[in-house]
């Protein structure tokens, strides 16, 4: 499985109905939800299914949702202990929470 197969780029999708970002690989759905509290968004759950671990699926989801923030000029509360925990590990994105 690993022999030359590259990790191909996530192709994440903003629903914002269900207000999330989402990405589905071999059926699966791995995605990181919010809510929008003024200028603030509160990232609150990163769902992975166990068929994706392991792939950088989580931390993808929540590199895009920080981006996404940045772009839209919000701040970022990370409810969610992976956010919490990624944003620990780059401080690149420190100054949006």
């Amino acid at each position: 499985m690993n022999d030359n197969t590259e990790k191909k780029p996530l192709d994440i999708v903003h629903d914002d109905q269900a207000k999330r970002f989402e990405t589905s690989i071999d059926g699966h759905t791995g995605y990181l939800s919010y809510q929008e509290h003024d200028d603030k968004l509160i990232y609150d759950h990163t769902i992975v299914p166990q068929e994706l671990g392991g792939r950088g699926v989580g931390s993808g989801l929540v590199k895009h949702a920080l981006n996404y923030a940045r772009e839209q000029g919000k701040k970022v509360v990370p409810q969610c202990s992976f956010v919490a925990s990624y944003i620990s590990k780059h401080p690149e994105y420190q100054d949006l929470v």
